[in-house]
């Protein structure tokens, strides 16, 4: 793992519901354990990752929430005024073009625009000469990117502007934003998945286009919500055994109620941890690499104590 908080960006992404924010937190907390000013990252203003720590959204403020560790939230309209007052540096002219309704309608509408004044924030936080006032540096910073469509777009983004914009400070910035996240030596990607079809698809289909589109590499792919093996399959045979015979007692007292519901509750957990089993290893060979596996956290709610055991789990593997 140490070769991933080795680089000084890291995009988080994989289908919706897989657990991004979690591995983000995980990923954030283990690099501040290596003694690394860590920031991680959201985007659109989600406040998921800020509240696993701080109990509540940070906004758009660079804000501790452990040793080492910190989090930021994302407001494009909030960058795009940032990054247009860094621009005009008249104070006068940059309230009067923002009092401006024309203008306010075009940003609003124009395709792509809050794409790329987000990822120009993101740019500009893991940079070490920080163009913000009194901005802090930070020896990595992990984004918790969009599910992996939007995720893959965002990437894009800047390659797309500078191809339209054939001249002038945009294209310029653009192709430096570009040129940071497709260096492998600066920004990785890693991609969540969770042991079912569809995730797994979605994330053989994200290293597909991300080589395809970007010329970029997964460089860790993690599957997290993997159930535990409790048996095996001579125990599953014996308990499936045990189930069928008080079955057919036609037992109805409450220990017999509570017997069977205890053996039907085994079996159903080993087949969930064999059908898991299964996705990873097609995850695995589908994508030719090792996959970092995560356990299913049975807690009531994910909070910074669940974040720690996943944090654990990576720094073990």
């Amino acid at each position: 793992m140490s070769s991933i908080l080795d680089k000084r960006l890291i995009f988080v992404t994989g289908k919706g519901g897989v657990g991004k924010s979690t591995v983000s937190a995980a990923l954030g907390v283990l690099a501040a354990r290596e003694g690394k000013r860590t920031m991680v990252c959201e985007v659109a203003q989600q406040e998921r990752i800020s509240r696993l720590f701080h109990g509540q959204g940070v906004g758009y403020h660079e804000t501790e929430i452990g040793p080492n560790l910190f989090a930021f939230s994302i407001d494009p309209q909030r960058a795009l005024e940032e990054y247009l007052q860094m621009q005009i540096r008249i104070k006068p002219l940059y309230e009067l073009l923002f009092r401006n309704r024309i203008f306010t309608y075009f940003a609003s509408a124009a395709p792509g625009l809050r794409e790329l004044v987000t990822i120009g924030k993101v740019w500009e936080l893991a940079q070490l000469d920080r163009r913000v006032k009194r901005g802090s540096k930070y020896d990595l910073v992990i984004v918790d990117a969009p599910a992996t469509g939007h995720g893959l777009g965002l990437l894009r983004t800047p390659k797309t502007f500078s191809d339209i914009a054939r001249v002038g400070p945009i294209k310029r910035q653009a192709e430096t934003i570009y040129g940071f996240i497709t260096d492998a030596r600066r920004t990785g990607v890693c991609a969540v998945a969770w042991p079912e079809e569809m995730p797994v698809n979605e994330t053989l289909e994200l290293q597909a286009k991300l080589d395809k589109e970007l010329g970029m590499k997964l460089d860790r792919i993690f599957m997290n919500g993997i159930y535990p093996k409790l048996f095996t399959e001579a125990e599953a045979e014996t308990v499936r055994g045990s189930y069928e015979q008080e079955i057919s007692k036609n037992g109805h007292d409450g220990i017999d109620v509570v017997r069977r519901a205890a053996l039907r509750a085994a079996l159903s957990e080993h087949r969930r941890a064999k059908s898991h089993r299964e996705q990873f290893r097609r995850l695995q060979q589908g994508t030719g690499r090792d996959v970092v596996e995560l356990p299913f956290l049975f807690e009531p709610r994910i909070d910074m104590s669940a974040v720690e055991t996943l944090a654990d789990s990576m720094g073990s593997q």
